[in-house]
C-alpha cells in the first residue's frame, strides 16, 4: 500500500493541514514529519457532498488504460470469515486474467478489496499468486486463496445502514482479538465501472476511498490517551475557567457559552466525562513535551508505526511550540490518526492492552476454503499496555460518557465510550469510539470460527457530513451510533 503516489498524497495532506491550523513559530520538537498520514491519505477535499443526500453513484469514469503482462498464476480467491466468496479470477478468450467480484458484496467492499483502491486484493497479491496445492477445476495456474476476518453480511448491513441514513464517513467494527469484522466507507462505488484501470486517486484516497484508513484529526477521542497520561503524572484536579487565554490566543470548552458554572475546580473524571479541553491542555502543559511524547508511544504506540497485514498505520504528532502541545491534548494541532487506530485504542481502553488490527484469517486451499494451508495473522498480538493502576479510572470515565449519550446494549454487556468533535481541513468530523463489552470477555480468547463469536465489539463511527444532520457536537450523533450498534449486534 505504501507506494510513491501514496507518499506524495501524504505530503500534500500534511501541507494542507499545516496551513489550516493555528500554531506558533518557535520549533520545540517535531515528530514523524515524514509519515504524516496513512496509506489512504486524502489528496484533496473530494467529498461528494456535506449538505445533501449522497448516492452510491460512482465517480467520473477515468478512461486511461494500461497494458500488463499476463501473469503465470492467476490470483486465488478471497473469502469472508464464514466462507462466502468475495473475489475470484478467470481468464478471458485471450488468456488474460479477469478479476471478478461477487455482485452481492461488490459495492460495500469496493474500497477495501479492489486494486484500484489500493485494497487487499493488491496488498495480498504475492500470497494469492502462489500456486494452489492442487489444480483448480483442472487448471494448475490458479493461486491459493485467503480467508479474511470480515463478515460479509455485517459489512453489507453496516453499509446499507450508512447509505440509508446518509452517513458520509466510515465505520469500523473490531473483535476483541484484533480482527476486523467490518470496515465500511460511505459512499462507495461499483468496481465494474473501473475494471482494468490503474489506481484512480478518488477511489484510493478521495471521497470514494477507504475512509477507515484515512488520517484526520481525532478531536476529543484523543482524550482516552490524555486521561491516562494525566493520571500517570498525578494530575487529578485543576481549575477550569471555560476559556483559557494566553499569548494572544485562547482555548475554550465546548460549553463555555452556555454554562454559568465556570470557573470550577475540575476533577480528572469530570474533565473526561464533560470533555474539558482546558483541563487536558493545562495537564499537558505541566507534564511537558518529552514526557507526553514518551507516554503516547510507550503506552499507546501512537508515535511509532503499527505494521498490520493490510498496511502500516502512520499516526502523526508534531509539536512546534507550547500551543501545539496544549492542543495536542484534545486531538487537534498536528495530531492525525485513522478510525482503525481508534478501534485499537478502544480495545486497549476496555481491556488494558492494545493488539494489532488484522484482516487475514487463514491462507486456504482454493478448492476448499475450510482446508487451511497456513495460519494468517496472529490474534491478540499485544503491542502496548496501560499500566494496571490507571485502567479503572479510564473505564469509569468511559462508563460516564456512555451513560451520558444514552446508548443501550443488551443484558450481559457493558458500554464504554468517548465522543470527539474534530476541526479538520475538510470541515468538522464527528466520532464516537465505543466498546460493547461482553461482561465475561477478558480479552484473551482466540477464535478459529468467528460464526461462534461471543466476545466484545469495538465500534467506531465517523461522520464527515455533520451539517446534513444539523449536528454541532459528536454527542448529538448518539442516535445514529445506536443504530450502528443495533446493526452490528442484530
Amino acid at each position: 500500500m505504501d507506494n510513491a503516489k501514496t507518499k506524495i498524497a501524504a505530503v500534500i495532506t500534511a501541507v494542507f493541514s499545516m496551513f489550516s491550523l493555528q500554531s506558533c513559530g518557535n520549533v520545540v520538537q517535531k515528530v514523524n514529519t515524514e509519515q504524516s498520514v496513512s496509506a489512504f491519505a486524502p489528496e484533496s477535499s473530494t467529498e461528494p457532498t456535506t449538505d445533501a443526500a449522497v448516492t452510491t453513484t460512482a465517480a467520473e469514469t477515468v478512461t486511461t488504460t494500461t497494458t500488463t503482462t499476463v501473469p503465470a498464476v492467476m490470483r486465488g480467491k478471497l473469502f469472508d470469515a464464514n466462507g462466502e466468496l468475495l473475489m475470484y479470477s478467470q481468464r478471458d478468450s485471450n488468456g488474460k486474467e479477469q478479476r471478478m467480484t461477487n455482485d452481492s458484496n461488490k459495492v460495500a467492499f469496493a474500497n477495501v478489496l479492489n486494486e484500484m483502491s489500493e485494497g487487499l486484493d493488491k496488498t495480498f497479491n504475492d500470497e494469492l499468486r502462489k500456486p494452489n496445492p492442487s489444480p483448480v477445476e483442472g487448471q494448475d495456474d490458479v493461486g491459493q486463496s485467503i480467508q479474511l476476518t470480515f463478515d460479509a453480511a455485517k459489512q453489507n448491513a453496516v453499509y446499507d445502514y450508512m447509505a440509508s441514513s446518509n452517513i458520509v464517513g466510515s465505520a469500523v467494527v473490531m473483535r476483541s482479538d484484533g480482527s476486523l469484522m467490518a470496515q465500511v466507507s460511505y459512499p462507495s462505488y461499483d468496481p465494474d465501472i473501473y475494471y482494468g484501470q490503474k489506481t484512480e486517486e478518488d477511489l484510493a484516497w478521495g471521497g470514494y476511498g477507504n475512509k477507515a484508513f484515512q488520517n484526520a484529526e481525532p478531536g476529543s477521542c484523543f482524550k482516552i490517551m490524555s486521561e491516562v497520561i494525566s493520571d500517570k503524572h498525578g494530575i487529578t484536579s485543576l481549575t477550569d475557567e471555560g476559556t483559557w487565554a494566553y499569548d494572544g490566543t485562547s482555548i475554550v470548552n465546548w460549553d463555555h457559552e452556555n454554562t454559568w458554572a465556570y470557573p470550577v475546580e475540575r476533577s480528572l473524571n469530570s474533565a473526561f466525562i464533560n470533555s474539558s479541553n482546558i483541563f487536558f491542555a493545562k495537564a499537558f502543559d505541566q507534564i511537558g513535551k518529552d514526557d507526553v511524547l514518551a507516554d503516547l508511544d510507550g503506552i499507546f504506540h501512537f508515535v511509532s508505526d503499527i505494521k498490520c497485514d493490510f498496511g502500516t498505520i502512520h499516526n502523526n504528532v508534531e509539536i512546534y511550540c507550547s500551543d501545539d502541545l496544549r492542543r495536542t491534548a484534545f486531538g487537534q494541532s498536528y495530531v492525525l490518526t485513522c478510525p482503525i487506530y481508534l478501534a485499537a485504542l478502544g480495545r486497549e481502553a476496555a481491556f488494558g492492552d492494545m493488539v494489532t488490527p488484522f484482516t487475514m484469517k487463514n491462507i486456504v486451499d482454493t478448492n476448499d476454503c475450510t482446508s487451511v494451508i497456513k495460519a494468517g495473522s496472529a490474534a491478540n498480538d499485544v503491542i502496548a499496555s496501560i499500566p494496571a493502576e490507571y485502567r479503572q479510572n479510564l473505564l469509569n470515565g468511559m462508563t460516564g460518557v456512555g451513560s451520558n449519550i444514552g446508548v443501550s446494549v443488551p443484558s450481559g454487556y457493558s458500554f464504554y465510550a468517548k465522543t470527539g468533535t474534530a476541526e479538520t481541513w475538510e470541515g468538522d468530523f464527528l466520532y464516537i469510539t465505543g466498546i460493547v463489552k461482553n461482561d465475561s470477555d477478558d480479552g484473551t480468547a482466540s477464535y478459529t470460527d468467528y460464526s461462534a463469536y461471543n466476545g466484545s465489539y469495538i465500534i467506531i463511527m465517523q461522520i464527515r457530513n455533520p451539517k446534513y444532520f444539523n449536528f454541532n457536537f459528536a454527542s448529538e450523533s448518539a442516535s445514529l451510533y445506536q443504530g450502528l450498534v443495533n446493526t452490528v449486534l442484530s
